[in-house]
């Protein structure tokens, strides 16, 4: 008896899966990146700005569209620290960990940031109003520790005490 030929499942369209908005906003990256030399990372940028956060769905189609593998785009998503695979809390809080802020007390307020919110890097806190990023370097070396809060609240000589109220009005912010 001859086997069975396996039922084949009907051809997908790639990204069928995803969410509309998440779809959406792969679509519209690259369909302004694809043709670009080395267009994974200015796409990856596009989803995350439309976004917030680069969905971990959203990796297959990437990948397809720019004859990668899953792998290659997952690589690159997780090797760079801007990219989030998550989305953040309502406000992104930055703590500057370059040579200069650290010399100026960076270590000591990350500790303390991490312990009054709870989390580490790139976590966001239990409330979903604080996700926590390390950046390195706000450019504002001279005046650290330096905390940017959102994309561009540059806060200078920032103490413990300045935090927490940094925190209580990102908490409160719309």
């Amino acid at each position: 008896m001859a086997a069975q030929p396996l039922p084949m499942d009907p051809p997908r369209r790639r990204g069928a899966d995803l969410a509309p908005a998440v779809a959406a906003a792969v679509r519209a990256a690259l369909d302004a990146h694809r043709d670009r030399l080395g267009a994974l990372l200015p796409i990856l940028h596009g989803v995350q700005e439309a976004l917030g956060y680069v969905p971990p769905e959203s990796l297959a189609l990437i990948a397809h569209e720019l004859n990668l593998t899953r792998a290659e785009v997952h690589g690159v998503v997780t090797f760079y620290h801007h990219f989030r695979s998550a989305p953040p809390g309502r406000r992104v809080v930055r703590i500057c960990r370059a040579e200069a802020c650290q010399a100026l007390g960076a270590r000591a307020l990350e500790a303390h940031a991490m312990r009054t919110l709870g989390i580490g890097w790139h976590q966001t806190s239990a409330d979903g109003a604080v996700t926590l990023e390390p950046v390195y370097c706000l450019g504002n070396c001279g005046c650290g520790p330096s905390v940017l809060v959102g994309e561009d609240e540059l806060h200078a000589r920032v103490t413990p005490a300045a935090f927490d109220a940094l925190v209580e009005a990102a908490r409160t912010a719309p």
